[in-house]
């Protein structure tokens, strides 16, 4: 049986989308309302204007959680860059995030791994703080 359609999911931000960067979320429409902070495991690339993110592993990058309509989330894969295909520059992933003490499930923009190579890491894992 098919899964019900969402109205709503929730997409986790580390990088330029993220409250105050240069693609700041807020900017879309119907404006995404910001859940919380969160922490995820994974590396974190430093890709000159922007970071890119690979998932899993023992590092952690910092991000915000926000609710967003479907129309939002198209125009994000359209800045991703997600080809459904896979050879897109950004890979759409979902995984559960813990924001405060819930664990919501949310969409995560992971960078295609052809795209890291002689990249360095962002051993903060915060793109705000590369340090």
């Amino acid at each position: 049986m098919p899964h019900p359609t969402r109205t709503t999911r929730h997409v986790f931000v580390y990088g330029t989308l993220r409250a105050g960067g240069s693609n700041d979320i807020a900017r879309y429409r119907p404006r995404p309302q910001h859940v919380g902070d969160g922490i995820i495991a994974g590396t974190l690339y430093d890709l000159g204007p922007y970071p890119g993110a690979v998932l899993g592993g023992e590092g952690r990058i910092v991000g915000e959680v926000y609710r967003i309509a479907p129309e939002v989330e198209a125009e994000l894969d359209l800045l991703e860059g997600v080809l459904a295909d896979g050879t897109g520059e950004y890979l759409k992933r979902e995984l559960d995030v813990m924001v405060g003490a819930e664990r919501l499930h949310c969409l995560v923009y992971e960078i295609h791994p052809s795209r890291i190579e002689g990249r360095r890491t962002i051993d903060s894992g915060d793109w705000f703080a590369p340090v």
